[in-house]
């Protein structure tokens, strides 16, 4: 899939783990995990941008476009 998803290189730059985020979203781990690992099929604007208020980054930051 071209879209890459760099949340776990977001999560490192901010010294957080994944089990955090996902609390703070109110997201289950698993979930959270199939998002990281790119195998989720689309993302909601509203967790996108919870994402980003939580990590303190731009959309771009998460989502990465490679052919």
């Amino acid at each position: 899939m071209p879209i890459i998803v760099n949340i776990d290189v977001m999560l490192a730059k901010r010294k957080m783990q994944s089990k955090e985020l996902s609390s703070r979203l109110g997201m289950t781990p698993a979930n959270l995990s199939i998002l990281k690992t790119g195998k989720a099929k689309g993302i909601r604007f509203e967790t996108l941008a919870k994402i980003c208020e939580i990590l303190e980054c731009e959309p771009g930051d998460i989502l990465e476009f490679k052919k």
